[in-house]
């Protein structure tokens, strides 16, 4: 991928390999053990749920999914799992309305 065609975020992480601020795991085969195993319980769809919401919302996160280049339901999966995983917090000032971000893991 050409460095023009990354956006900010990307950017300052290739800036920070190169600058040699990345260095490999000790245990490089239990790490990438372990995160699969997260990835597997994470994407593990073993119940269904049907909910209704409004249209307008669903337009808006069917956007957004379009955007992400995800599908629409599985926007919606991960919204729930980083909220109930304590990972997805309310943020503003209360005047203009409740936006949501995902915090990062400490």
């Amino acid at each position: 991928m050409a460095k023009e065609k990354l956006d900010k975020e990307e950017q300052d992480i290739l800036h920070s390999f190169e600058r040699g601020e990345w260095t490999p795991v000790a245990n490089r085969e239990d790490e990438i053990a372990r995160h699969v195993q997260y990835a597997k319980n994470t994407l593990a769809k073993d119940k269904r749920v049907n909910i209704r919401i409004s249209s307008r919302d669903l337009e808006e996160i069917q956007a957004i999914a379009v955007e992400e280049g995800l599908p629409y339901q599985t926007l919606i999966a991960s919204i729930l799992h980083r909220y109930v995983s304590g990972r997805l917090i309310a943020v503003g000032d209360g005047t203009t309305g409740r936006s949501v971000r995902a915090k990062a893991r400490r």
